[in-house]
């Protein structure tokens, strides 16, 4: 959070930061604190490079967490995830890494990645993580990517 806890990518021009590591991300006061209720983000054309090729890896992320105190301000964590444009790293190292960053600042009650990553030399690579048990009491739904069956 920026200046007096004002987010500093809301409602201003924001250029699209170099790397995930420059990225802001900001977040706001929970509107629903003490609730148990899920969030999720569904991100269809999630884009990264290959660390050894440089190529470009494609991926349809689905973020899902319950909030504690505070959420995730969707437009900052838009600009950090199109800095992974320019970022070479495996599949496991960006799912996990948006995961862990996600719960290191934001301190969900729980929360939830998949990394759903098309074919690369033939092989799609789906990967999951999550921070821990789910809160009891919540309604989880399935994330609702299907796995990937290439043409057929």
């Amino acid at each position: 959070m920026t200046d007096a806890n004002m987010p500093l990518h809301l409602g201003q021009a924001s250029r699209l930061p170099a790397s995930p590591a420059d990225a802001v991300l900001d977040y706001v006061p929970n509107p629903r604190p003490g609730r148990t209720y899920l969030v999720r983000f569904a991100v269809p054309e999630f884009t990264s490079l290959c660390p050894v090729t440089a190529q470009p890896d494609f991926a349809h992320l689905v973020i899902d967490y319950v909030p504690a105190e505070t959420i995730v301000e969707s437009k900052s964590l838009k600009l950090f995830l199109g800095a992974f444009r320019n970022h070479a790293a495996f599949h496991e190292d960006c799912t996990v890494g948006i995961g862990e960053r996600l719960v290191k600042e934001m301190k969900p009650v729980w929360l939830r990645i998949g990394g759903y990553w098309y074919p690369r030399g033939g092989i799609p690579i789906d990967v999951f993580w999550q921070s821990g048990l789910p809160p009891a009491e919540l309604w989880l739904p399935d994330q609702g990517v299907q796995p990937y069956r290439g043409r057929g």
